[in-house]
């Protein structure tokens, strides 16, 4: 059967509260390496924000380093509402004059009535044919690039819901839809592509025997040279309700015609997107997108700024609170501000108009961050060849004909690989952390073993004591027995 221990109990020695004071003694250095362990995790958490605000401005300065920054433009119109225009990376700067004749569009047909989209129509074959129509619908020319599309229309498919589904699976060219009108219900075709080249012929292969009246799968036909060439002519077959028609354009008085209203490759570089015919010229202008160019500036020095302020606001030391932020005193992080402020603050001969970052209105605040004045850059915009150097220009052979971009660039990419300042600098904090947890482990082990071993000693000792005091009590016993034994012989 199990004893229940109790140490002190028999001796009245608190073995516990001893114990466990000599225990806590002998742990006071893990909470040390505790302690540690959170200043080393803070400067690592801190180091990790570091490298972002490093690779914001790697980033950052890498588009001022693209030499397409400096020649990208922009295309506006002076009415968007009737053609919208965008420039490419080929575009050049310049302005067009925009008149728009009329638009493409797709071909329309339409059945005649039927009492609803269920009434069947017929059944046979529907070939259709992609192409163009002369003047008058008078003559037919199929495209030789498209291949001609037969829709077979079987039993039990051949009401005007079931032929619309399978002119719709054919993909030959055409959509179809059913519209309902105060006559009845009606189907209706319209080619996927506009242009004239996108018009549709439309025979039909009739099961009634008939293939070129208007009754049966035949109503569903469009050919009209066919149909006006049959003694009666025939009628009541699809008719025309829009005409398949290229878009037609003129620029700067030049005509041009186009199967869409998207006009790609008439102008270098420039998409032009017609919306309405016009009555009067748009102007189309092509510059430098400036725009782009200002917004990349602005975050470059943004994101310089916001590195510095983060430098800052880890290497204080606050007086009032006599607290020191993560960073405070690191060397590596001062370093790397005091790099980063130096090169900004040099000079280039990359361009021959401007040697510094401050001639084009960037300029380092008392503060520590960089700020563009709008003035001044404008009128550096005014030189875009110069600008672009200052930023874009590249040497190996000599570094200070290189571009600012070009610099920075490479000096944020070196801070943050693994074997630049703030990658080996995080390597060895992670290093750091990994030796205090081991340590720490092993001075756990170690007072786990000095508790146990203590234990030991003092439930003995305690035991020992009991003993002695059992025994004491024993002769005090005896020897107030023999007392009285004397007391008692003396009285006789």
């Amino acid at each position: 059967m199990a004893t229940i221990s109790s140490p002190g109990l028999g001796s009245g020695l608190d073995v516990n509260s001893i114990v466990s004071q000599l225990v806590a003694l002998e742990s006071k250095p893990i909470t040390q390496l505790q302690t540690q362990a959170a200043t080393i995790q803070a400067k690592l958490s801190a180091f990790g924000l570091l490298q972002s605000y490093a690779a914001n401005v790697r980033d950052a300065a890498g588009t001022l380093a693209k030499p397409g920054l400096w020649t990208q433009t922009t295309a506006s119109s002076s009415d968007a509402s009737s053609v919208s225009a965008s420039a490419g990376a080929t575009a050049s700067s310049g302005a067009y004059a925009v008149t728009v004749t009329h638009l493409a569009q797709a071909q329309g047909l339409a059945s005649g009535p039927y009492t609803d989209s269920s009434t069947v129509v017929g059944t046979g074959t529907l070939h259709i044919e992609l192409g163009s129509w002369g003047a008058g619908l008078a003559a037919f020319s199929p495209d030789a690039t498209k291949t001609a599309v037969d829709v077979a229309i079987g039993a039990g498919e051949g009401s005007l819901d079931g032929i619309k589904a399978k002119i719709n699976a054919a993909n030959a060219g055409v959509t179809a839809s059913i519209v309902r009108d105060s006559s009845g219900a009606r189907l209706v075709l319209r080619s996927t592509a506009t242009g004239a080249s996108g018009a549709v012929r439309i025979a039909a292969v009739d099961d009634d025997g008939n293939s070129t009246d208007a009754t049966g799968l035949s109503a569903l036909a469009f050919d009209p040279p066919t149909a006006a060439s049959q003694l009666p002519p025939v009628t009541g077959q699809m008719a025309q309700t829009q005409v398949a028609m290229d878009a037609q354009a003129s620029i700067n008085g030049l005509t041009v015609n186009s199967a869409t209203n998207t006009l790609s490759g008439v102008i270098d570089g420039v998409t032009l997107t017609l919306a309405r015919v016009t009555s009067a010229p748009v102007t189309v202008n092509v510059a430098l997108d400036t725009a782009s160019q200002r917004k990349a500036v602005t975050d470059f020095a943004k994101a310089f700024s916001d590195m510095n302020t983060y430098i800052a606001s880890q290497t204080k030391y606050d007086a009032t609170t006599k607290t020191a932020a993560a960073l405070q005193g690191d060397r590596s992080t001062l370093t790397v501000q005091s790099n980063l402020r130096s090169l900004f603050l040099g000079t280039s001969a990359a361009s021959s108009a401007f040697k510094s970052l401050s001639d084009i209105g960037l300029a380092i605040q008392s503060n520590g961050t960089l700020a563009l004045n709008d003035a001044k850059f404008s009128a550096a915009l005014s030189n875009p060849t110069e600008l672009a150097k200052l930023f874009s220009s590249t040497s190996v052979a000599d570094p200070s004909q290189q571009g600012f971009g070009v610099r920075v660039k490479a000096m944020a990419s070196q801070l943050i690989d693994t074997q630049g300042a703030i990658g080996t600098h995080t390597q060895d904090l992670r290093a750091s952390i990994a030796r205090n947890q081991t340590d720490q482990q092993r001075l756990t082990d170690r007072v786990a073993l000095t508790k146990e071993r203590l234990l030991k000693q003092y439930l003995a000792l305690d035991t020992s004591l009991s003993q002695i005091s059992g025994e004491s009590s024993s002769l005090t016993q005896a020897l107030a027995g023999l007392a009285n034994l004397n007391t008692s012989i003396a009285k006789n």
